[in-house]
């Protein structure tokens, strides 16, 4: 069986149909077609069925999905392996959140510019179903992702997965608001606070749904349903809504403190915004990758 083949076979189990794979692969539904009736010829097992006016995989054709997943990674392994050894070079792909790429990427490539020259990474802003869609079609060789410890992220065997940090997160509202809680020196509960503002707008994030899947969380062991009225990716952006007076939204506990607004801490549960460094099985090996992955989690 021809490993070509094989990844035809297994962008169709991840894809769901020849357009998208041939999207995908930069080639033609027909070539796909063909490829995969030649692979289910060598097999002798049919690997497809008709599904409408598409095709499915055949419960046969699942199981060398499943083995084709393992084999190209195998063999992307063997070939980067090959070359361990080489002093780093390329182009690394790197897409992730803003924080990550300030606080954790910057200076890594600040650094490999001074001692390994050959490496060139290009940075993409994502955030991270952006960047691990990017990621599973092979656009990108690193993802820089988070998720929150009440909403975690669920990807695939296929993706690696190397964490980073973690910060707590949380409910920033307007400083005169926030005096009810402060003065009495103990803080209630996540859900108490986030009761006191249940008359509030709220301000979710306009390209993850990670932050609206807490703050509903939170909000429904307080018995009532946000007013998600606003969305911003940019927590400068947050802030100033926050300022105007129109809602309250989660932020990092350890933000820099900016007049008019106070974090107020989450406990019970407790918020953690976590940090991930994600590639593809298999690709870990090439040396470039490998070197900034170790300097990442060195960081």
């Amino acid at each position: 069986m021809e490993t070509r083949r094989l990844q035809y076979l297994y962008e169709l189990s991840r894809m769901g149909s020849m357009r998208a794979v041939a999207d995908i692969l930069g080639t033609t539904t027909s070539t796909v077609s063909q490829q995969i009736a030649q692979l289910s010829r060598e097999t002798g097992a049919r690997l497809l069925e008709p599904d409408g006016r598409g095709v499915r995989l055949t419960p046969a054709g699942r199981r060398l999905a499943e083995h084709a997943q393992t084999i190209l990674a195998a063999v992307d392994a063997a070939r980067l392996d090959l070359d361990s050894g080489a002093e780093p070079s390329g182009t690394l792909r790197v897409a992730g959140f803003a924080t990550a790429i300030r606080r954790t990427l910057m200076p890594v490539i600040e650094e490999l510019a001074e001692r390994h020259p050959r490496v060139r990474i290009v940075v993409l802003e994502h955030e991270p179903a952006e960047s691990l869609k990017l990621l599973a079609a092979d656009d990108l060789d690193l993802a820089l992702t988070y998720d929150y410890n009440l909403a975690p992220d669920e990807v695939g065997a296929d993706i690696e997965t190397l964490p980073l940090w973690s910060t707590a997160w949380g409910l920033g509202v307007p400083t005169a608001e926030a005096q009810r809680f402060t003065a009495g020196g103990l803080m209630p509960d996540a859900a108490a606070v986030f009761s006191a503002f249940r008359e509030r707008d709220w301000i979710g994030n306009s390209r993850n749904i990670a932050d609206e899947t807490v703050l509903r969380l939170i909000s429904s062991m307080a018995g009532f349903e946000p007013a998600l009225r606003h969305q911003s990716d940019s927590l400068d952006l947050v802030e100033d809504l926050i300022l105007a007076g129109l809602g309250v939204g989660l932020l990092p506990a350890d933000r820099p403190q900016r007049e008019g607004i106070a974090i107020l801490p989450l406990h019970h549960p407790d918020l953690q915004l976590r940090a991930f460094a994600r590639t593809r099985r298999g690709r870990s090996a090439w040396p470039a990758l490998a070197l900034v992955l170790q300097r990442l989690g060195n960081g």
